[in-house]
């Protein structure tokens, strides 16, 4: 199966299961209900929920136990994208080709829709999700944890805090180092960690994957930089953002050298990201 193949076969996947945790427009609120789903329905490349049932599945763990994780790593990064867009925020029109939710709904259902998501994203961390022994329920509530230390202030809400103090100040390479292992790949880093405990990986196979996830998920913004001729392409320039992302790319696959062939589909994702147009 070919990268391309594979992950629209797991992104389907999860489409399916995202549908039936977000709750029914015909229920009230209506409204914010048709919104979350308008928001989360409408596109994406799920990266995120990719990496943990894939890492899940490297250190040999059943997929399903990871799914409810995955989407709800899925529905964190909706609402961040929702509150990213707001007129207090970037202030974007479009994503993926659509009106952004607050151009589509008004600003106040937005903000509300991203709360709900986010609520909604841990309802599913905290639930049974079929984990039936204490040790299954033991991982999820670690990983219930760090994925909340990397959304919170000294993660995600902090990188997005940084990004917003010097939307009108100088911007050195340090700060936007900062702001992108935060913002962004603080959680693509740990969906491959999430992935890897509720897959009953050893310690060792976890703090690997995590360091894989750092690296891609810094990978992943600067290719997203040079494409859209912002962020590391505007403060280092276009040839040295290439560079960088080349730098990373080897490094990331270097993380997985110890897992061998089952590590294909991770180093074929690396690939992907380095090589991707759009």
């Amino acid at each position: 199966m070919t990268i391309q193949s594979y992950l629209k076969k797991q992104s389907a996947k999860i489409e399916k299961v995202l549908q039936d945790y977000l709750p029914r427009e015909e229920e009230h609120p209506s409204t914010l209900h048709a919104a979350m789903r308008y928001v989360v329905l409408s596109g994406g490349k799920r990266v995120r929920p990719i990496l943990a049932l894939a890492a899940c599945a490297l250190v040999g763990g059943e997929e399903k136990k990871a799914m409810p994780t995955a989407c709800a790593l899925e529905l964190i990064h909706n609402y961040s994208l929702v509150h990213d867009d707001l007129p207090c925020m970037d202030n974007d029109d479009s994503r993926r080709g659509k009106p952004t939710c607050h151009k589509k709904f008004g600003e106040d259902t937005a903000v509300l829709t991203g709360d709900g998501l986010l609520t909604l994203a841990f309802r599913v961390l905290s639930g049974m999700n079929g984990h039936h022994t204490v040790k299954d329920l033991k991982r999820q509530l670690e990983v219930a944890s760090m994925i909340a230390d990397a959304i919170g202030t000294h993660g995600m809400v902090g990188g997005q805090a940084m990004d917003m103090e010097f939307q009108k100040k100088e911007m050195d390479l340090p700060t936007m180092e900062y702001i992108n292992t935060h913002k962004s790949g603080a959680l693509i880093a740990v969906s491959l960690k999430a992935g890897a405990v509720l897959g009953g990986g050893k310690r060792s196979q976890i703090e690997t994957l995590y360091r894989y996830g750092k690296y891609f998920g810094l990978l992943f913004q600067i290719v997203d930089d040079i494409l859209d001729q912002e962020g590391y392409a505007k403060v280092i320039g276009v040839p040295e953002a290439k560079r960088q992302a080349a730098r990373l790319h080897l490094k990331a696959k270097k993380e997985l050298r110890s897992f061998g062939r089952r590590a294909a589909r991770l180093s074929q994702l690396a690939d992907f990201v380095l090589t991707r147009k759009h």
